[in-house]
């Protein structure tokens, strides 16, 4: 117990106990834990000192951190007095408390792991011929990979990922040193690609490769020790955008260099894998808890599952980060940045119609009732601005129209006038068609089989204008100000998942007001390129992105560096049981 950091008093009885308990400060963890208990070591450390959960309990130990406090010595209580009518043996005392904790009580999946309490000599001499029996050592760095994974995350990284996680464990490195050093290693792999030189984009690949590395590493290292943290899940989310999409642009700087521009194709690369992110999120968002939420497609894909070849076939098709960075770094170092983001974009395409075509289908043929909870996690994603609730009030209301086809309509439509007719005022008319419709698509809940596929459409249709408004005004500086605006909108929106899918709810209505939401940037954008000569407008965009990259980046940064302050839980990122 000392060894996972407790501070060790031994009770006689439950009220001793309690007694002991109610001098340890209230902003401190406490645990109960038998004295006859054996087991390893990591069974407590699963048990006792998992940051994620306020109360946990394993055979003969129960444990409780601050917000749980309350609800341990309520339990201390019963248990005492159940003592003091001799109704509870000695030595159950943890096990009695976890039985009336009257709050949410984790109880972490042992396996092979031993976590006895025995009641005799016989039972404590097999106890403890089980624990030499079992490595629990090697149980905790299998346990450290996640279960699920990528084929090259899985037979190319982990195998020797894990052991440089125990050694940063060993030698006191947390996970947000990791994850700040692979942001760092990538940046510079970045700049090595600015440099437009052979060598410099060998050891850019390279680079890419090992910041990947050290990507899997965190979450190892955080699995291992048991160091999960609200700010380190959000800095590892955040990074892994920041890392691929600064690579880009070095792919694009470094091209310049040797005479090839190819800022669109990066630009391109950045939209579509937004895109298929928000795909991911939104219907994860609108079924996870959806009832009768089943369907032929979905039964076909887990019988498919079932079948070993087809599980890495699926998993790699999709194209998920570990094999998008290993082969946008091996393209790096022996090709060109041309051909390195054509394969990425003709790869990315086929995943995300691959992945989205299975989702219409798996949508369409279910019964789900979608809950007010997706709904209104749709809403957030949609990010619509002041634009669109003003119309959505003043509006007649009439029949429902089906969202996402009027979504894909905007959509189209928009981005085919940019394209066709360049900057222009018909492109204006186009914008305002736009935010009419897509403030009749939010008017009421999206709930609809396909709604959530109004959020990824939004998107699509917003960083689609900039990216063509951009490369039509043919002036040299104006598809980088494009990146750079599109990658600080695209921060907002990988942000407002991100506090969706850790339970606080979206930013905070004034930040999306303040930025105009998606359909005010839009029209804002259109009418920027119409009214200013190309060279004003890159400069206008330049200064756009540069005002809402400071405002999303301000508030983001206080909300999650607050939420770590006050203990705040971190989305769970389990590994394998042990």
């Amino acid at each position: 117990m000392r060894s996972l950091g407790f501070d060790v008093r031994v009770a006689t009885d439950a009220a001793d106990a309690e007694t002991l308990l109610a001098a340890v400060p209230a902003d401190q963890r406490v645990a109960v834990v038998d004295a006859r208990f054996v087991g390893h070591v990591h069974a407590l450390r699963l048990g006792l000192t998992d940051p994620r959960f306020d109360a946990a309990a394993i055979p003969g130990a129960v444990t409780a951190r601050p917000a749980a406090r309350p609800a341990l010595t309520r339990a201390l209580r019963t248990a005492s007095d159940d003592a003091s009518n001799g109704s509870v043996v000695v030595g159950i005392l943890a096990e009695r408390i976890a039985e009336v904790l009257d709050t949410d009580l984790h109880r972490p999946e042992l396996g092979e792991l031993v976590a006895e309490v025995p009641r005799d000599p016989q039972s404590r001499n097999e106890a403890r011929q089980a624990v030499t029996v079992v490595d629990d050592e090697a149980i905790r760095l299998r346990t450290a990979v996640k279960s699920r994974d990528g084929f090259f995350t899985t037979y190319c990284i982990s195998p020797y990922s894990r052991y440089l996680a125990r050694w940063c464990a060993r030698r006191g490195f947390t996970p947000n040193q990791v994850t700040t050093a692979s942001l760092i290693t990538a940046l510079i792999a970045a700049g090595c690609a600015a440099t437009g030189t052979r060598a410099g984009y060998v050891a850019a690949g390279l680079l890419l490769l090992f910041s990947f590395v050290l990507d899997c590493t965190d979450g190892q290292l955080a699995r291992y020790s048991l160091q999960y943290s609200t700010l380190g899940a959000w800095l590892d989310a955040t990074f892994d955008r920041a890392k691929e999409y600064a690579y880009y642009a070095g792919l694009a700087l470094g091209a310049a260099r040797g005479g090839d521009d190819v800022w669109a194709l990066a630009l391109g690369a950045m939209v579509l894998q937004t895109c298929r992110h928000v795909v991911d999120f939104s219907f994860n968002e609108a079924n996870h808890d959806a009832t009768a939420n089943t369907s032929p497609t979905a039964a076909l894909s887990g019988r498919l599952d079932s079948v070993g070849w087809t599980v890495w076939l699926r998993r790699m098709i999709v194209l998920p980060i570990g094999e998008r960075w290993a082969m946008i770094a091996v393209l790096t170092a022996v090709t060109t940045p041309r051909i390195t983001f054509y394969v990425l974009l003709i790869g990315c395409a086929f995943a995300a119609t691959y992945t989205t075509a299975g989702r219409v289908l798996r949508s369409l043929t279910r019964k789900a009732q979608r809950t007010d909870r997706a709904a209104q996690a749709l809403a957030d994603l949609a990010d619509s601005g002041p634009l669109a609730e003003l119309l959505g009030r003043i509006l007649p209301s009439g029949p429902r129209v089906v969202a996402q086809l009027l979504a894909l309509a905007g959509a189209v439509v928009l981005v085919l006038a940019a394209w066709i007719d360049g900057p222009g005022w018909s492109v204006v008319l186009c914008a305002v068609v736009y935010v009419l419709v897509s403030a009749e698509v939010v008017a009421r809940p999206l709930k609809g089989a396909l709604d959530w596929l109004v959020p990824p459409l939004f998107r699509a249709a917003e960083y689609g204008t900039v990216l063509v408004l951009a490369a039509k005004a043919d002036v040299n500086g104006a598809l980088p100000a494009a990146f750079g605006l599109v990658a600080a909108v695209a921060y907002h929106h990988y942000d407002t998942v991100y506090r969706i899918r850790g339970n606080a709810g979206a930013p905070p209505h004034w930040l999306v007001r303040a930025i105009g939401g998606h359909e005010g940037r839009t029209l804002l954008v259109t009418v920027l390129a119409a009214l200013l000569t190309a060279t004003d407008f890159k400069v206008a965009l330049t200064a756009l992105a540069v005002a809402v990259a400071l405002v999303v980046l301000v508030e983001s940064i206080r909300f999650w560096v607050t939420a770590h302050k006050v203990g705040a839980p971190a989305v769970h990122d389990e590994g394998e049981p042990a």
